[in-house]
């Protein structure tokens, strides 16, 4: 017999128990291990099989315990404590706090430091908290969970805003002969540690987005608490929605692009429209800065736009302005094939009536969304457009975008280009091992307080024998759970348990253990170790230096490409012969990537340089003192040293892919055989292996400062939040005052630009005939301004390398020249560079509210 419905019901807890509700919704569970510890002491059978989820587990354990429990002083002591502590937590003064304080008393004394905003929005698509709320499908998403986690530890007053997917993100089978099957499993949120937002009157509170013919799409808003982070999720599961729109929220990336347009629009406009509520309703402080995770939700500007238009008033101009101020705009995207890209007709279609945004003209809605291809709307473009403030994720893809992107800013070097980069990082307190953490001297406040990040100052007593010896502990724990996920991956394939035995015995606890797990697009090379299969296979089977691996990712359920990989893997590791040496594990998830980062020896990354534009994985394997055999691409290009992994050397010239793949595939299988493993399997008299342990020691100290989730969040406050809340205050005060003085200096500048001009311009030697390096030379120009004054515009002088067969302009340094009166300038400028040089003039905008000189996109060069 088939339920008809189903909900979850949520336990009831004996009174003095109530504090366990707080604790269990509260996700700051999900990295503090004391408040684990008394849910598991609850009853650790029950624990395990619920995976470590205390709704769960509250809600299935025996009612008789919970009366013990009750009773029992010792718990209630325990929870009641870590209650407190949570409440310190979530309402003392954090980093965040003393900052503002340091600033306040520096500003008391003159000093012209920036305030911090009183509050920030974060948009995304997607939030890996936690398996306890599967909102989530790979990196991006674990990155935003990691950002919120790191946001709470520092006192960040960040806003979260996403989608609630009633299927969240696909689980991961195999069919017997190594196909991925996707499955869709149906998500109650009542069972998730989610709170239903309501009205004062008790009813649930629904966000309204206008949709084409006339219709509403309306959404509920559900609110996670990740430590003190609110994390707002709108869920189109209304009643009172038609049948399409209901499903709007239904799956993480699925659909076709009508679907996927229509989530974007919930997410941008929807997602302000439930911060204005939410805060409205809770006194929290409106935000100052919104920051953009990706272009999906990249529709919040437009409704940005509306509200200045709406609320105060601007023309769209100005409105353009005062939210761009403070807006900030994190790409992830190292291709333009990675880009969200819609048919005009599409965005027209939603957009045309203007009822979406009332008050925000269609077509200047088309043209922050163009590009190249006049048919298309560009999400990326739509967020560079309407973000002051721009970023990548790692210092390589920082240059990747700038050159990427470059065609916004026409005239400009690539390295003027105004996109900067944020290295990612990971949560330490969320992804390194318990026992890890312990032995380092690490604690919460480490991670959040001292900038060293781990407690690498408790670090040197560790003898090599200890930390060996957990790593073992650590990579013995991996092959534990290695073997139970296998033959439950088997059975679900259609073995019988009777066929199973040698799964019983896959991997070895004492042998060298690679781990490659993450999502599966081509460029990520999944099956570059199978391009010599006996290459590889001698490796793994070596008498004296064997190496284990094993192999994790899911496909996108529409990449045909991406599911063929993954049955390549799956069908070289059935092979008898060496399936106790490879094992590929479905269903890669974020309780299986833990087991992974704490056990495995060398962490495998072999992307196509450069499109990896972070990466993070690698960073969680660090932290545990796993080392790194990577691509210098991503966070690896920046941060390898040449010894805290190794790096796998790059074919960047070679064009033909087939070749390039031969050839950074031998110099992979070179690397384990010739250096890892005998690295590895290189021991003492002891049987610790003295030079692999110090190569750990060194990836500890070195990367556990730098690869924290901490200090990514703290270069987010300092570096992008705190100018942008800056600009926003300097645009918004005085009753809009610097938008209206920016938009209008814009409009002059449209009036006037294509008639500036630098009419003529020479150089003068010095006193030698022969330039020397660092000889002054004077420049001087004449320019015509068409009409504007000399006070709104910079001309510069650019100097840099020449090539003998190309007079572009290279290593450029630039130097502001001085007005000397009826259109002419002059500067004196030390010659920057020996060898062949060349020179231009350029004229600039010049904004006191302008954050960059190539902010605007114009440039006007000399000849």
């Amino acid at each position: 017999m088939r339920a008809l419905r189903r909900f979850t019901v949520r336990a009831s807890l004996p009174e003095p128990l109530s504090a366990l509700s707080t604790l269990a919704t509260n996700l700051r569970w999900t990295w503090h291990p004391p408040t684990q510890e008394l849910f598991s002491s609850i009853d650790s059978r029950v624990w395990s099989e619920v995976g470590g989820d205390p709704l769960r587990l509250l809600s299935v354990v025996d009612a008789g315990r919970l009366e013990s429990l009750a009773r029992d002083e010792q718990f209630l002591l325990r929870l009641h404590a870590l209650a407190s502590d949570l409440e310190r937590y979530v309402g003392g003064p954090r980093w965040y706090q003393r900052r503002q304080e340091e600033i306040a008393q520096r500003r008391e004394h003159g000093a012209p430091d920036t305030p911090l905003p009183t509050s920030v929005a974060y948009f995304s698509m997607e939030f890996g908290v936690h398996e306890a709320l599967p909102n989530y499908s790979g990196g991006l998403g674990i990155l935003a969970g990691d950002h919120l986690k790191a946001a709470s530890d520092l006192g960040v007053p960040l806003i979260a805003v996403g989608l609630l997917y009633r299927s969240g993100y696909f689980r991961q089978s195999l069919s017997l002969d190594g196909w991925q099957i996707e499955h869709y499993p149906v998500l109650d949120p009542r069972g998730l540690p989610l709170e239903l937002l309501t009205e004062p009157s008790g009813l649930p509170l629904l966000v309204h987005v206008a949709m084409p013919g006339d219709r509403m799409l309306r959404a509920k808003v559900w609110k996670a608490q990740v430590g003190r982070i609110p994390l707002l999720l709108l869920d189109s599961d209304v009643d009172q929605n038609d049948e399409d729109l209901r499903g709007v929220t239904d799956r993480l990336y699925g659909g076709d692009q009508n679907h996927r347009i229509r989530q974007e629009i919930l997410a941008g406009i929807g997602g302000v429209r439930a911060v204005r509520t939410f805060c409205e309703l809770t006194g929290h402080p409106q935000p100052e800065v919104f920051h953009t995770n990706e272009g999906h939700a990249g529709f919040l500007g437009l409704e940005r736009i509306r509200e200045y238009i709406t609320n105060d008033g601007l023309d769209f101009d100005q409105a353009l302005t005062a939210a761009r101020a403070g807006a900030v705009f994190t790409t992830h995207t190292p291709v333009p094939a990675g880009i969200d890209r819609f048919p005009v007709d599409l965005v027209q279609h939603y957009f045309g009536a203007e009822n979406l945004v009332p008050g925000v003209n269609t077509q200047r809605i088309l043209a922050l969304g163009a590009e190249d291809n006049p048919g298309m709307f560009n999400m990326a473009h739509m967020g560079l457009r309407l973000a002051q403030r721009a970023n990548g994720v790692s210092k390589l893809h920082g240059e990747v975008s700038r050159d990427m992107f470059r065609g916004l800013w026409p005239g400009f070097d690539v390295t003027e280009v105004p996109i900067g980069s944020v290295t990612n990082g990971v949560h330490g307190p969320t992804w390194a091992a318990t026992e890890m953490s312990r032995l380092l001297g690490d604690s919460e406040s480490d991670a959040v307080d001292n900038r060293a990040g781990l407690g690498i100052g408790a670090f040197e007593p560790v003898t090599d024998a200890g930390l060996w010896e957990l790593r073992s502990t650590l990579r013995g724990r991996l092959v534990t759970e290695v073997r139970r996920r296998l033959r439950e991956s088997w059975l679900q394939r259609g073995a019988s348990a009777l066929e199973l035995g040698w799964t019983d015995s896959v991997f070895d606890p004492d042998v060298l253990t690679v781990g490659f797990a993450r999502r599966v697009p081509t460029y990520k090379r999944l099956t570059l170790m199978l391009r010599d299969p006996e290459r590889l296979r001698s490796l793994l089977l070596h008498p004296e230096r064997p190496v284990q691996l094993v192999v994790a990712g899911k496909s996108h359920p529409a990449d045909d490409g991406g599911k063929a990989l993954i049955q390549q893997i799956v069908r070289y590791a059935d092979d008898a012969g060496v399936r106790h040496r490879i094992v590929f594990l479905p269903d890669y998830d974020m309780s299986m990537a833990r087991y992974l980062y704490w056990g495995c020896d060398v962490w495998l990354n072999n992307p196509m340089r450069p499109l990896e534009a972070c990466g993070t994985s690698g960073m969680k394997a660090a932290l545990n003192g796993g080392l790194n055999l990577s691509i210098r691409d991503g966070w690896w290009d920046e941060l390898y040293d040449g010894s805290n992994g190794w790096a796998i050397p790059t074919a960047d010239g070679v064009t033909d892919p087939v070749r390039r793949d031969d050839l950074e595939a031998n110099a992979l299988y070179d690397l384990l055989g010739s250096q890892v493993a005998p690295l590895f399997y290189d021991r003492g008299e002891d049987g610790v292996p003295t030079r692999w342990m110090s190569m750990v020691r060194h990836t500890l100290a070195s990367l556990g400062p730098v690869v924290q989730a901490s200090r990514m969040v703290r270069e987010y406050v300092e570096t992008y939040y705190a100018p942008a809340a800056a600009s926003a205050q300097n645009v918004v005060g005085e009753g809009f005052r610097g938008a209206k003085e920016l938009s209008s200096y814009r409009h002059r500048l449209r009036a006037s630009w294509t008639r500036v001009r630098v009419l003529d311009s020479d150089l003068v030697l010095g006193g030698s005939s022969v330039p020397v390096l660092g000889a002054p030379v004077v420049v001087r120009a004449r320019v015509e301004l068409a009409g504007l004054e000399p006070s709104e515009v910079d001309v510069q002088v650019v100097l840099g390398k020449v090539s003998h067969d190309s007079d572009e302009l290279k290593d450029i340094v630039s130097a502001p020249m001085n007005y000397a009166g009826n259109g002419n300038y002059e500067v004196e400028v030390p010659l920057p560079h020996a060898g062949a040089l060349g020179y231009t003039v350029r004229v600039l905008p010049r904004h006191d509210l302008l954050a960059t000189p190539a902010e605007l996109g114009r440039v006007v060069l000399a000849g």
